[in-house]
Protein backbone atom coordinates (compact mmCIF):
# COMPACT_ATOMS: atom_id res chain seq x y z
CA UNK A 1 0.00 0.00 0.00
CA UNK A 2 1.16 3.52 -0.55
CA UNK A 3 2.30 5.48 1.83
CA UNK A 4 -1.14 6.87 4.15
CA UNK A 5 -1.48 10.72 3.87
CA UNK A 6 -4.52 12.35 4.99
CA UNK A 7 -6.41 15.52 5.19
CA UNK A 8 -8.74 17.58 7.91
CA UNK A 9 -9.81 20.26 5.45
CA UNK A 10 -12.37 22.53 7.53
CA UNK A 11 -13.97 25.66 6.95
CA UNK A 12 -12.92 28.89 9.02
CA UNK A 13 -17.30 29.51 9.44
CA UNK A 14 -17.05 29.60 13.05
CA UNK A 15 -16.49 27.25 15.76
CA UNK A 16 -15.11 23.24 15.32
CA UNK A 17 -18.44 21.46 16.41
CA UNK A 18 -17.57 18.25 17.80
CA UNK A 19 -18.24 16.51 14.73
CA UNK A 20 -15.62 18.16 12.77
CA UNK A 21 -13.02 17.05 15.80
CA UNK A 22 -13.86 13.68 15.61
CA UNK A 23 -13.29 13.55 11.84
CA UNK A 24 -10.06 15.11 12.77
CA UNK A 25 -9.40 12.54 15.39
CA UNK A 26 -10.24 9.61 12.82
CA UNK A 27 -7.94 10.81 10.21
CA UNK A 28 -5.47 11.12 12.82
CA UNK A 29 -5.53 7.88 14.15
CA UNK A 30 -6.17 6.00 10.75
CA UNK A 31 -2.62 7.67 9.86
CA UNK A 32 -0.83 7.13 12.74
CA UNK A 33 -2.17 3.42 12.80
CA UNK A 34 -0.10 3.25 9.27
CA UNK A 35 2.76 5.50 9.84
CA UNK A 36 1.34 7.70 7.67
CA UNK A 37 0.79 11.77 7.61
CA UNK A 38 -2.09 13.88 9.28
CA UNK A 39 -2.71 17.41 7.04
CA UNK A 40 -4.33 20.42 8.16
CA UNK A 41 -5.39 22.44 5.31
CA UNK A 42 -7.96 25.49 5.36
CA UNK A 43 -10.81 25.73 2.94
CA UNK A 44 -11.56 29.32 2.65
CA UNK A 45 -12.76 29.55 -0.87
CA UNK A 46 -15.89 30.97 0.42
CA UNK A 47 -14.70 34.34 1.89
CA UNK A 48 -18.32 35.92 2.55
CA UNK A 49 -18.52 32.95 5.38
CA UNK A 50 -14.96 33.92 6.51
CA UNK A 51 -15.45 34.60 10.36
CA UNK A 52 -12.45 36.39 11.86
CA UNK A 53 -10.81 33.99 14.93
CA UNK A 54 -11.89 30.87 13.67
CA UNK A 55 -8.97 29.74 11.80
CA UNK A 56 -7.31 29.79 15.36
CA UNK A 57 -10.18 28.03 17.21
CA UNK A 58 -9.30 25.17 15.01
CA UNK A 59 -5.75 25.01 15.77
CA UNK A 60 -6.16 25.63 19.46
CA UNK A 61 -9.12 22.87 19.48
CA UNK A 62 -6.95 20.41 17.45
CA UNK A 63 -3.77 21.13 20.11
CA UNK A 64 -6.17 21.13 23.26
CA UNK A 65 -6.71 17.36 21.62
CA UNK A 66 -3.28 16.27 21.34
CA UNK A 67 -4.25 16.34 17.75
CA UNK A 68 -1.03 17.47 16.19
CA UNK A 69 -0.44 17.72 12.51
CA UNK A 70 2.68 16.47 10.12
CA UNK A 71 1.75 19.05 7.82
CA UNK A 72 -0.59 21.49 7.05
CA UNK A 73 -1.23 25.45 7.24
CA UNK A 74 -0.36 25.83 11.07
CA UNK A 75 2.71 23.76 10.96
CA UNK A 76 3.88 24.06 6.90
CA UNK A 77 5.11 21.95 4.72
CA UNK A 78 6.73 20.86 1.61
CA UNK A 79 3.32 20.96 -0.59
CA UNK A 80 1.56 24.38 0.66
CA UNK A 81 0.19 26.33 0.67
CA UNK A 82 -2.09 24.57 2.78
CA UNK A 83 -4.81 27.52 2.79
CA UNK A 84 -6.59 27.48 -0.54
CA UNK A 85 -7.14 31.18 -0.76
CA UNK A 86 -3.49 31.45 -1.24
CA UNK A 87 -3.64 28.43 -4.35
CA UNK A 88 -6.46 30.87 -6.50
CA UNK A 89 -4.04 30.36 -9.70
CA UNK A 90 -3.75 26.73 -9.09
CA UNK A 91 -7.70 26.52 -9.41
CA UNK A 92 -8.16 28.67 -11.95
CA UNK A 93 -5.59 26.63 -14.94
CA UNK A 94 -7.63 23.23 -14.13
CA UNK A 95 -11.14 24.84 -14.48
CA UNK A 96 -9.46 26.18 -17.60
CA UNK A 97 -8.48 22.67 -18.30
CA UNK A 98 -11.51 20.90 -17.62
CA UNK A 99 -13.47 23.69 -19.90
CA UNK A 100 -10.67 22.61 -22.55
CA UNK A 101 -11.69 19.34 -22.00
CA UNK A 102 -14.75 19.39 -22.77
CA UNK A 103 -15.79 18.12 -19.19
CA UNK A 104 -16.69 21.84 -18.22
CA UNK A 105 -18.24 24.63 -19.82
CA UNK A 106 -18.91 28.63 -18.75
CA UNK A 107 -22.19 29.89 -17.64
CA UNK A 108 -23.33 33.03 -17.62
CA UNK A 109 -26.35 33.16 -15.86
CA UNK A 110 -27.07 36.15 -13.54
CA UNK A 111 -28.13 35.63 -9.58
CA UNK A 112 -31.16 37.46 -10.59
CA UNK A 113 -31.63 35.47 -13.71
CA UNK A 114 -31.18 31.89 -12.00
CA UNK A 115 -33.49 33.27 -8.89
CA UNK A 116 -36.47 33.90 -11.34
CA UNK A 117 -36.23 30.79 -12.73
CA UNK A 118 -36.72 28.77 -9.85
CA UNK A 119 -39.39 30.40 -9.03
CA UNK A 120 -40.92 29.78 -12.18
CA UNK A 121 -40.25 26.23 -11.34
CA UNK A 122 -41.62 27.12 -8.15
CA UNK A 123 -44.54 28.40 -9.40
CA UNK A 124 -45.31 24.83 -11.52
CA UNK A 125 -44.37 23.20 -7.82
CA UNK A 126 -40.81 21.54 -9.77
CA UNK A 127 -37.64 21.83 -8.53
CA UNK A 128 -35.25 23.57 -11.17
CA UNK A 129 -31.99 21.93 -11.57
CA UNK A 130 -29.13 22.80 -13.85
CA UNK A 131 -28.31 19.50 -15.24
CA UNK A 132 -27.97 17.68 -18.59
CA UNK A 133 -31.92 18.33 -19.11
CA UNK A 134 -31.70 22.46 -18.60
CA UNK A 135 -28.14 23.08 -19.83
CA UNK A 136 -29.16 23.64 -23.55
CA UNK A 137 -31.78 26.21 -22.82
CA UNK A 138 -29.82 28.22 -20.50
CA UNK A 139 -27.03 30.92 -20.62
CA UNK A 140 -23.95 28.96 -21.00
CA UNK A 141 -21.29 28.12 -23.45
CA UNK A 142 -22.79 24.69 -24.33
CA UNK A 143 -25.93 26.80 -25.43
CA UNK A 144 -24.05 29.64 -26.94
CA UNK A 145 -21.83 29.65 -29.87
CA UNK A 146 -18.47 30.32 -29.66
CA UNK A 147 -18.47 34.47 -30.65
CA UNK A 148 -21.58 34.53 -28.35
CA UNK A 149 -19.46 33.25 -25.75
CA UNK A 150 -16.40 35.60 -26.57
CA UNK A 151 -18.91 38.63 -26.68
CA UNK A 152 -20.26 37.77 -23.22
CA UNK A 153 -16.55 37.59 -22.01
CA UNK A 154 -15.09 40.71 -23.65
CA UNK A 155 -17.44 42.70 -21.97
CA UNK A 156 -15.61 41.63 -18.77
CA UNK A 157 -19.14 40.08 -17.56
CA UNK A 158 -19.03 37.54 -14.70
CA UNK A 159 -19.34 33.94 -15.16
CA UNK A 160 -18.94 30.49 -13.40
CA UNK A 161 -17.36 27.27 -14.16
CA UNK A 162 -19.92 24.21 -14.35
CA UNK A 163 -18.97 20.70 -14.62
CA UNK A 164 -20.59 18.84 -17.09
CA UNK A 165 -22.33 16.18 -16.17
CA UNK A 166 -22.36 13.12 -18.18
CA UNK A 167 -25.60 11.42 -19.68
CA UNK A 168 -26.65 8.46 -18.64
CA UNK A 169 -23.47 6.40 -16.72
CA UNK A 170 -23.68 4.43 -13.64
CA UNK A 171 -20.41 6.18 -11.11
CA UNK A 172 -19.60 2.88 -8.92
CA UNK A 173 -17.27 3.39 -6.05
CA UNK A 174 -15.98 1.41 -3.10
CA UNK A 175 -16.37 2.92 0.17
CA UNK A 176 -14.41 1.78 3.25
CA UNK A 177 -16.60 2.30 5.33
CA UNK A 178 -19.95 1.70 3.46
CA UNK A 179 -19.09 -0.52 0.62
CA UNK A 180 -20.01 -0.57 -3.09
CA UNK A 181 -22.28 2.75 -3.95
CA UNK A 182 -23.35 4.15 -6.95
CA UNK A 183 -24.87 6.96 -8.64
CA UNK A 184 -26.62 7.36 -12.17
CA UNK A 185 -25.62 11.19 -13.36
CA UNK A 186 -28.93 11.82 -14.49
CA UNK A 187 -29.43 12.04 -10.80
CA UNK A 188 -26.65 14.38 -10.90
CA UNK A 189 -26.41 18.51 -11.01
CA UNK A 190 -23.72 20.70 -13.04
CA UNK A 191 -21.98 21.28 -9.81
CA UNK A 192 -20.38 25.11 -10.16
CA UNK A 193 -16.52 24.17 -9.98
CA UNK A 194 -15.25 27.90 -10.13
CA UNK A 195 -17.06 31.04 -8.76
CA UNK A 196 -17.25 34.39 -10.46
CA UNK A 197 -15.29 35.86 -7.22
CA UNK A 198 -12.13 34.16 -9.05
CA UNK A 199 -12.24 31.35 -6.39
CA UNK A 200 -13.01 28.13 -6.82
CA UNK A 201 -15.99 25.81 -5.00
CA UNK A 202 -15.21 23.04 -2.48
CA UNK A 203 -15.81 20.59 -5.48
CA UNK A 204 -12.78 21.50 -7.27
CA UNK A 205 -10.68 22.52 -5.00
CA UNK A 206 -10.64 19.54 -2.51
CA UNK A 207 -9.88 17.53 -5.62
CA UNK A 208 -6.65 19.46 -7.06
CA UNK A 209 -5.67 20.20 -3.38
CA UNK A 210 -6.07 16.29 -2.32
CA UNK A 211 -4.33 15.00 -6.05
CA UNK A 212 -1.12 17.78 -5.31
CA UNK A 213 -0.85 17.05 -1.70
CA UNK A 214 -0.96 12.99 -2.42
CA UNK A 215 -3.90 12.53 -0.04
CA UNK A 216 -4.57 8.43 -0.10
CA UNK A 217 -7.48 8.32 1.85
CA UNK A 218 -10.17 10.93 2.01
CA UNK A 219 -12.06 9.95 5.63
CA UNK A 220 -14.75 12.66 5.92
CA UNK A 221 -18.84 12.87 7.50
CA UNK A 222 -21.67 11.08 5.45
CA UNK A 223 -22.87 14.50 4.58
CA UNK A 224 -19.87 14.69 1.88
CA UNK A 225 -21.22 11.32 0.44
CA UNK A 226 -23.99 12.87 -2.22
CA UNK A 227 -20.57 14.68 -3.94
CA UNK A 228 -19.03 11.55 -4.05
CA UNK A 229 -19.80 10.68 -7.42
CA UNK A 230 -18.82 14.50 -8.64
CA UNK A 231 -15.16 14.10 -7.15
CA UNK A 232 -14.71 10.87 -8.75
CA UNK A 233 -15.70 11.90 -12.25
CA UNK A 234 -13.56 15.34 -11.29
CA UNK A 235 -10.34 12.68 -10.71
CA UNK A 236 -11.48 11.02 -14.04
CA UNK A 237 -11.81 14.19 -16.15
CA UNK A 238 -8.13 15.49 -14.73
CA UNK A 239 -6.43 12.47 -15.93
CA UNK A 240 -5.80 11.28 -12.52
CA UNK A 241 -8.28 8.11 -12.34
CA UNK A 242 -5.17 6.25 -11.20
CA UNK A 243 -4.65 8.73 -7.80
CA UNK A 244 -8.10 8.61 -6.76
CA UNK A 245 -7.63 7.96 -3.07
CA UNK A 246 -9.82 5.82 -1.03
CA UNK A 247 -13.09 7.28 0.43
CA UNK A 248 -14.33 6.33 3.84
CA UNK A 249 -18.05 8.67 4.71
CA UNK A 250 -18.20 8.42 8.67
CA UNK A 251 -21.70 7.98 10.36
CA UNK A 252 -23.54 10.74 11.28
CA UNK A 253 -23.15 12.23 15.29
CA UNK A 254 -27.02 11.95 16.61
CA UNK A 255 -28.41 13.78 19.04
CA UNK A 256 -29.20 12.08 22.50
CA UNK A 257 -33.20 12.41 22.16
CA UNK A 258 -34.81 12.36 19.00
CA UNK A 259 -34.11 12.23 15.52
CA UNK A 260 -31.34 13.61 13.61
CA UNK A 261 -27.92 15.37 13.59
CA UNK A 262 -26.89 16.83 16.45
CA UNK A 263 -26.69 20.79 16.39
CA UNK A 264 -25.55 23.69 18.85
CA UNK A 265 -29.46 24.23 19.71
CA UNK A 266 -29.53 20.78 21.34
CA UNK A 267 -26.62 21.45 23.39
CA UNK A 268 -28.14 25.05 24.77
CA UNK A 269 -31.26 23.13 25.63
CA UNK A 270 -30.29 20.31 27.12
CA UNK A 271 -27.31 21.61 28.67
CA UNK A 272 -23.90 20.30 27.29
CA UNK A 273 -21.37 22.05 24.84
CA UNK A 274 -20.92 20.95 20.90
CA UNK A 275 -17.87 23.10 20.94
CA UNK A 276 -14.20 21.70 22.11
CA UNK A 277 -13.29 25.42 23.38
CA UNK A 278 -15.37 28.01 24.29
CA UNK A 279 -16.54 30.34 21.40
CA UNK A 280 -17.34 34.41 21.39
CA UNK A 281 -19.26 35.31 18.09
CA UNK A 282 -17.13 37.94 17.29
CA UNK A 283 -20.42 39.82 15.78
CA UNK A 284 -23.05 39.32 18.25
CA UNK A 285 -20.58 38.50 21.35
CA UNK A 286 -22.61 35.24 22.14
CA UNK A 287 -20.99 32.74 23.87
CA UNK A 288 -21.16 29.18 23.37
CA UNK A 289 -19.59 26.44 25.98
CA UNK A 290 -16.79 24.41 25.74
CA UNK A 291 -15.55 21.28 26.81
CA UNK A 292 -12.39 22.43 28.09
CA UNK A 293 -14.35 25.66 30.01
CA UNK A 294 -16.83 23.41 31.62
CA UNK A 295 -14.34 20.72 33.30
CA UNK A 296 -13.49 17.69 30.81
CA UNK A 297 -10.58 16.52 30.39
CA UNK A 298 -9.04 16.41 26.75
CA UNK A 299 -8.04 12.73 27.06
CA UNK A 300 -11.47 11.87 28.28
CA UNK A 301 -13.20 13.91 25.32
CA UNK A 302 -11.23 12.20 22.90
CA UNK A 303 -11.82 8.93 24.48
CA UNK A 304 -15.62 9.53 24.00
CA UNK A 305 -15.29 10.97 20.36
CA UNK A 306 -13.75 7.75 19.60
CA UNK A 307 -16.42 6.14 20.09
CA UNK A 308 -19.36 7.87 18.57
CA UNK A 309 -18.72 5.48 15.37
CA UNK A 310 -16.15 3.18 15.85
CA UNK A 311 -15.90 0.13 18.48
CA UNK A 312 -12.77 -1.89 19.13
CA UNK A 313 -14.95 -5.37 19.27
CA UNK A 314 -13.23 -5.39 22.89
CA UNK A 315 -14.92 -4.86 26.07
CA UNK A 316 -12.36 -2.07 26.63
CA UNK A 317 -13.57 1.68 26.64
CA UNK A 318 -10.76 3.68 28.40
CA UNK A 319 -7.93 4.11 25.78
CA UNK A 320 -5.28 6.64 25.48
CA UNK A 321 -4.49 8.49 22.56
CA UNK A 322 -1.76 6.16 21.36
CA UNK A 323 -3.57 3.43 22.06
CA UNK A 324 -6.55 4.30 20.25
CA UNK A 325 -3.93 4.70 17.49
CA UNK A 326 -2.93 0.98 17.89
CA UNK A 327 -6.69 -0.17 17.73
CA UNK A 328 -7.55 1.71 14.98
CA UNK A 329 -9.15 0.81 11.68
CA UNK A 330 -11.89 1.82 9.30
CA UNK A 331 -13.92 -1.88 9.64
CA UNK A 332 -14.43 -1.01 12.90
CA UNK A 333 -16.74 2.19 11.75
CA UNK A 334 -19.99 1.61 11.70
CA UNK A 335 -22.37 2.65 8.87
CA UNK A 336 -25.23 3.71 10.81
CA UNK A 337 -25.38 7.32 12.71
CA UNK A 338 -23.62 7.32 16.30
CA UNK A 339 -25.93 8.56 19.17
CA UNK A 340 -24.59 11.26 21.64
CA UNK A 341 -24.37 10.64 25.34
CA UNK A 342 -24.00 13.69 27.18
CA UNK A 343 -23.86 11.24 30.55
CA UNK A 344 -21.74 8.75 28.92
CA UNK A 345 -19.65 11.27 28.44
CA UNK A 346 -19.55 12.47 32.30
CA UNK A 347 -18.43 9.04 32.99
CA UNK A 348 -15.67 9.44 30.88
CA UNK A 349 -14.59 12.65 32.48
CA UNK A 350 -14.84 10.69 36.13
CA UNK A 351 -12.88 7.55 34.89
CA UNK A 352 -10.21 9.95 33.45
CA UNK A 353 -10.13 12.32 36.77
CA UNK A 354 -9.90 9.49 38.97
CA UNK A 355 -7.21 8.24 37.38
CA UNK A 356 -5.16 11.51 37.48
CA UNK A 357 -1.66 11.61 39.20
CA UNK A 358 -3.32 13.23 42.45
CA UNK A 359 -0.18 16.26 42.63
CA UNK A 360 -1.68 16.73 39.09
CA UNK A 361 -5.11 17.72 40.12
CA UNK A 362 -3.87 19.27 42.77
CA UNK A 363 -1.96 21.72 40.86
CA UNK A 364 -5.43 21.98 39.29
CA UNK A 365 -7.51 22.34 41.79
CA UNK A 366 -5.43 25.50 43.53
CA UNK A 367 -6.64 28.09 41.47
CA UNK A 368 -10.67 27.01 42.45
CA UNK A 369 -9.52 26.83 46.40
CA UNK A 370 -7.80 30.19 46.02
CA UNK A 371 -11.65 31.14 45.26
CA UNK A 372 -12.85 30.10 48.22
CA UNK A 373 -9.95 31.82 49.80
CA UNK A 374 -8.27 29.02 50.74
CA UNK A 375 -4.10 28.52 50.72
CA UNK A 376 -2.93 25.52 51.08
CA UNK A 377 -0.10 23.29 50.54
CA UNK A 378 0.29 21.04 47.62
CA UNK A 379 1.44 18.17 49.53
CA UNK A 380 -1.12 18.88 51.49
CA UNK A 381 -4.15 19.37 48.62
CA UNK A 382 -2.68 16.04 46.68
CA UNK A 383 -3.16 13.73 49.93
CA UNK A 384 -6.91 15.16 50.35
CA UNK A 385 -7.52 14.71 45.99
CA UNK A 386 -6.99 11.01 46.60
CA UNK A 387 -9.15 10.86 49.52
CA UNK A 388 -12.45 12.59 47.28
CA UNK A 389 -11.22 12.13 43.53
CA UNK A 390 -13.49 8.72 43.36
CA UNK A 391 -16.51 10.68 43.54
CA UNK A 392 -15.83 13.25 41.41
CA UNK A 393 -16.51 13.91 37.93
CA UNK A 394 -15.09 17.36 37.13
CA UNK A 395 -12.29 19.19 38.94
CA UNK A 396 -15.15 21.78 40.40
CA UNK A 397 -16.85 18.98 41.92
CA UNK A 398 -13.44 18.49 43.71
CA UNK A 399 -14.68 21.78 46.35
CA UNK A 400 -17.75 20.21 47.45
CA UNK A 401 -15.97 16.89 47.59
CA UNK A 402 -13.41 18.32 49.85
CA UNK A 403 -14.37 21.64 51.31
CA UNK A 404 -14.35 20.27 54.82
CA UNK A 405 -10.82 19.62 54.50
CA UNK A 406 -9.67 23.09 54.67
CA UNK A 407 -12.28 24.93 56.45
CA UNK A 408 -14.93 23.62 59.58
CA UNK A 409 -18.15 23.74 58.64
CA UNK A 410 -20.20 26.52 59.20
CA UNK A 411 -23.71 25.22 58.44
CA UNK A 412 -25.12 21.36 59.53
CA UNK A 413 -27.29 19.89 57.06
CA UNK A 414 -30.69 20.21 58.75
CA UNK A 415 -32.31 16.52 57.96
CA UNK A 416 -28.94 15.02 59.45
CA UNK A 417 -29.17 17.24 62.48
CA UNK A 418 -32.50 15.76 62.91
CA UNK A 419 -32.08 12.36 62.51
CA UNK A 420 -28.53 12.21 64.06
CA UNK A 421 -28.51 14.71 66.45
CA UNK A 422 -30.65 13.47 69.34
CA UNK A 423 -31.46 11.60 72.27
CA UNK A 424 -28.52 10.82 74.50
CA UNK A 425 -26.13 11.47 71.47
CA UNK A 426 -25.08 14.93 72.43
CA UNK A 427 -23.97 13.81 75.47
CA UNK A 428 -22.17 10.55 73.85
CA UNK A 429 -20.51 13.46 71.68
CA UNK A 430 -19.14 15.56 74.77
CA UNK A 431 -17.66 12.00 75.95
CA UNK A 432 -15.92 11.34 72.78
CA UNK A 433 -14.03 14.71 72.67
CA UNK A 434 -12.70 14.18 75.76
CA UNK A 435 -11.19 10.85 74.66
CA UNK A 436 -9.62 12.34 71.77
CA UNK A 437 -7.83 14.77 73.90
CA UNK A 438 -6.42 12.39 75.52
CA UNK A 439 -5.21 10.41 72.18
CA UNK A 440 -1.61 11.17 71.30
CA UNK A 441 -1.49 9.04 68.17
CA UNK A 442 -3.63 10.55 66.14
CA UNK A 443 -3.64 8.27 62.63
CA UNK A 444 -6.14 7.44 61.13
CA UNK A 445 -5.76 3.67 62.07
CA UNK A 446 -5.23 4.92 65.90
CA UNK A 447 -7.44 6.99 66.19
CA UNK A 448 -10.69 4.39 64.61
CA UNK A 449 -9.14 1.34 66.36
CA UNK A 450 -9.74 3.71 70.19
CA UNK A 451 -12.84 5.25 69.04
CA UNK A 452 -14.13 2.00 67.79
CA UNK A 453 -13.11 0.14 71.09
CA UNK A 454 -14.70 2.73 73.36
CA UNK A 455 -18.23 2.57 71.50
CA UNK A 456 -18.30 -1.03 72.03
CA UNK A 457 -16.69 -1.07 75.52
CA UNK A 458 -19.62 1.53 76.31
CA UNK A 459 -22.56 -0.58 74.40
CA UNK A 460 -23.47 2.75 72.11
CA UNK A 461 -24.62 2.16 69.13
CA UNK A 462 -21.56 2.52 65.77
CA UNK A 463 -24.13 3.84 63.63
CA UNK A 464 -25.25 6.48 66.07
CA UNK A 465 -21.80 7.32 67.11
CA UNK A 466 -20.20 7.74 63.94
CA UNK A 467 -23.00 9.40 62.13
CA UNK A 468 -23.06 12.43 64.68
CA UNK A 469 -19.07 12.63 64.82
CA UNK A 470 -19.39 12.81 61.32
CA UNK A 471 -22.23 15.89 61.24
CA UNK A 472 -19.44 17.79 63.88
CA UNK A 473 -16.44 17.23 61.74
CA UNK A 474 -17.72 17.82 57.82
CA UNK A 475 -21.26 19.27 58.25
CA UNK A 476 -23.16 16.53 56.61
CA UNK A 477 -23.62 12.94 56.02
CA UNK A 478 -20.81 12.94 53.40
CA UNK A 479 -17.07 12.42 52.78
CA UNK A 480 -14.38 10.19 52.79
CA UNK A 481 -13.17 7.25 56.01
CA UNK A 482 -14.15 9.84 58.80
CA UNK A 483 -10.71 8.56 60.98
CA UNK A 484 -8.60 9.81 57.56
CA UNK A 485 -10.17 12.96 57.52
CA UNK A 486 -9.53 14.06 60.99
CA UNK A 487 -6.03 12.53 60.55
CA UNK A 488 -5.49 15.06 57.76
CA UNK A 489 -6.99 18.18 59.75
CA UNK A 490 -5.60 17.21 62.83
CA UNK A 491 -5.97 16.92 66.68
CA UNK A 492 -6.53 20.14 67.53
CA UNK A 493 -8.72 21.07 64.73
CA UNK A 494 -11.14 18.08 65.49
CA UNK A 495 -11.36 19.12 68.87
CA UNK A 496 -12.81 22.44 67.63
CA UNK A 497 -15.14 21.13 65.21
CA UNK A 498 -16.58 18.48 67.97
CA UNK A 499 -17.24 21.43 70.78
CA UNK A 500 -18.30 24.12 67.74
CA UNK A 501 -21.14 21.38 67.04
CA UNK A 502 -21.78 21.07 71.11
CA UNK A 503 -22.45 24.53 71.42
CA UNK A 504 -24.35 25.55 68.02
CA UNK A 505 -26.49 22.28 67.44
CA UNK A 506 -29.46 21.61 69.71
CA UNK A 507 -28.90 19.50 73.17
Amino acid sequence: MKKVRVRFAPSPTGPLHMGGVRTALFNYLFAKRHGGDFLLRIEDTDQTRYVPGAEEYIVESLKWCGISPDEGFSVGGELGPYRQSERADIYRDYALKLVESGNAYYAFDTAEEMDTLRKQYEAEKKTFVYNNKTRQTLKNSIALSDQECDAIMATGAPFVVRFKMPENETVTIDDAIRGTVSFNTNDLDDKVLFKSDGLPTYHLANVVDDYMMQISHVIRGEEWLPSLPLHALLYKALGWGDKTPVFAHLPLILKPVGKGKLSKRDGDKMGFPVFPLEWEDPKSGDISMGYKEQGYLPEAFVNMLAFLGWNPGTEQEIFSLGELAQAFSLEKVGKAGAKFDPEKTKWFNHQYLAATDDAKLADMFLPLLKENGVEAELAYVAKVIALVKERATFVADLWEQSSFFFVAPEEYDAKVVKKRWKNQVPGQIADLTELLKGVEDFSSENTETVVKEWISSNEYGMGAIMNAFRLAIVGAGKGPHLFDIIAMIGKDDTIARLEKAMDVLPK
